[in-house]
């Protein structure tokens, strides 16, 4: 029998199962088709652990060594000039971690990610979209997967951006565009911070805003009858949810820092990373269900050391302060928070004092959502060259991310010429992970 609930079982299945329902066919006599058995693929249902994810990327690839792996056994050519700190579980992590190391029993960090794109564009793509880059098809980012899934919730866009759509991979894919990301425009942390697009246009009151609204609904049921174009459909998409935000307070409130007393933005910090992570706290508390945010430029081939302890430190102190408040706002163990990205760094220092790009292995970290705190999955070996044991790809990543918010990740969606593409291919549930 099936085993479905929400999204777990494909469209394909239910059109399959329609069909040859109709036809006089029972249960058991479909199941004996071979082609039934095909496309009515068997899904078990997932319990959601986390309704929210906050997705930090740190572009440019940040050195393991000098984070969440460092080597202070190994000559000074692999483990660089950075010291190390003791977390509150015993690990050792580097200094420019030194505060996420006190509370480490809450977070949990993998070793032994590994991939073999070691130019940024590619090892971008894997790490949006747990797919592998392909000339023939563009798979669709996280965030929008998301939000093809389960929409919005509490008339917030279901995937938001922070501070802009970071790359071309944090895109809609193969998906419909009205699946792609709300871009906030601007940094939180800049001077005078506003949201775009979310205030009536200057001198349009609620009633010619009404009038207006009711007009373009009209023409856009005359123009969506004569074409069944995405960008036709996706603007429809856009206008409907536009509204949804104008109309709605509590919706606009959600990107307003300055609702934030300022003791609290203090304990995040004032700057890029701290306003970041607070804006992403506020959004998923009101209910978005993805929020990506970046932070940094982590591409160091030269004078690394440097490099990391001018630009840590703020990340560091705002992704403890994140973590902390989502637990005292009992948020933490519905919000999944993921720390990515591109690959990692080269296990020697190169003569210019950096390391360059290395995507045999390197180190994320995840906190909250269901996940289990104080864990350390996988090992790099002595000298950060390769995994020396449980290696994790890409696919295990997402597949965990999506298993999370209860979502089948070998679910099919539909590309155009409706071809059936696994939500990820091949990933497997990291389960010693899972709380």
């Amino acid at each position: 029998m099936f085993k479905c609930q929400g999204n777990a079982i494909s469209r394909r299945g239910f059109v399959a199962a329609g069909a040859l329902g109709g036809l006089g066919l029972s249960l058991p006599q479909l199941l004996s088709m071979q082609q039934a058995r095909a496309d009515l693929k068997h899904y078990d249902f997932i319990e959601a652990k986390a309704q929210s994810v906050i997705h930090i990327f740190l572009p440019g690839g940040i050195a393991q060594q000098e984070s969440f792996d460092p080597k202070p056994y190994s000559p000074i050519e692999f483990r660089g000039e950075m010291k190390t700190v003791k977390t509150n579980t015993g690990e050792v992590f580097s200094e420019s971690m030194k505060e996420v190391a006190g509370i480490a029993d809450k977070v949990c960090v993998i070793r032994s990610m590994t991939h073999g794109e070691a130019a940024h564009e590619r090892g971008t793509h894997n790490m949006f979209t747990g797919y592998k880059p392909s000339p023939a098809l563009i798979f669709p980012s996280f965030g929008s997967v998301v939000s093809h899934e389960y929409g919005p919730r509490n008339n917030l866009p279901p995937y938001v951006c922070i501070p802009n759509q970071p790359n071309e991979f944090a895109g809609s894919g193969y998906l419909s565009s009205s699946y792609g990301p709300f871009a906030l425009g601007a940094d939180p942390a800049s001077k005078n911070f506003k949201v775009r697009d979310l205030d009536l246009y200057k001198g349009a009151d609620g009633e010619r805003f009404a009038r207006r609204q009711s007009a373009l609904e009209v023409i856009n049921q005359k123009f969506g009858s004569l074409t069944n174009a995405d960008n036709v459909g996706a603007m429809s998409t856009f206008y409907d949810r536009a509204y949804s935000l104008l109309g709605s307070e509590e919706a606009k409130t959600a990107f307003d820092l300055d609702k934030e007393d300022a003791k609290m933005k203090a304990a995040y910090g004032e700057n890029t990373a701290g306003m970041r992570m607070l804006m992403a706290r506020r959004l998923v508390e009101a209910g978005c269900r993805l929020v990506t945010l970046t932070y940094g430029g982590w591409d160091m081939h030269s004078n690394l050391t440097a490099g990391m302890k001018r630009s840590t430190p703020p990340l560091d102190h705002a992704l403890t302060q994140l973590i902390n408040d989502l637990e005292q706002r009992g948020m933490l163990d519905s919000t999944l928070v993921m720390v990515t990205t591109e690959f990692g760094r080269t296990p020697k220092i190169n003569k210019d004092a950096g390391r360059d790009h290395y995507p045999k292995v390197f180190s994320v970290m995840l906190a909250g959502g269901g996940i289990k705190g104080g864990t350390v999955y996988g090992a790099s070996n002595a000298t950060a060259s390769e995994p020396e044991f449980d290696p994790v790809t890409p696919e295990d990543l997402a597949t965990t991310m999506y298993h999370q918010l209860g979502i089948v990740a070998d679910k099919e969606l539909m590309a155009p010429g409706d071809r059936p593409i696994e939500i990820i291919d091949g990933g497997k549930v990291i389960k010693d992970i899972l709380a």
